[in-house]
């Protein structure tokens, strides 16, 4: 088995822009607490919600945003199997993400010391 990082991306503003109701969490979370139980054999680390973001280049350090939100590790065969892990994934059938990215996890090349 490979493993695989997904990250979940939304627009900045649109999430940001977002306020849900009470019922609309707690439908969102029990659909992702859902999500993960039925492909729990497939989850390596579930990871966490994404904060503010550093860059961090050869000017020196600035805050910025992008769109990514989240993160999960899974393991498939291929890399079409780990994307069909997220199809209709309340990231955004439900929460006011776009998309779900998913990319394998190479070996570390060798490093000579």
């Amino acid at each position: 088995m490979k493993k695989y990082m997904a990250v979940f991306l939304g627009t900045p503003k649109k999430m940001q822009e977002w306020k849900p109701d009470e019922a609309t969490m707690k439908q969102g979370m029990e659909a992702w607490s859902k999500w993960a139980t039925d492909n729990k054999a497939s989850i390596v680390d579930m990871g966490s919600p994404l904060g503010k973001t550093k860059r961090v280049d050869k000017d020196g350090i600035s805050d910025v945003s992008n769109e990514m939100g989240a993160w999960t590790v899974v393991q498939a065969e291929s890399a079409d199997e780990a994307a069909k892990l997220f199809l209709n994934h309340p990231h955004f059938t439900i929460f006011p993400g776009d998309r779900v990215e998913v990319m394998e996890c190479l070996p570390m090349p060798e490093m000579k010391t």
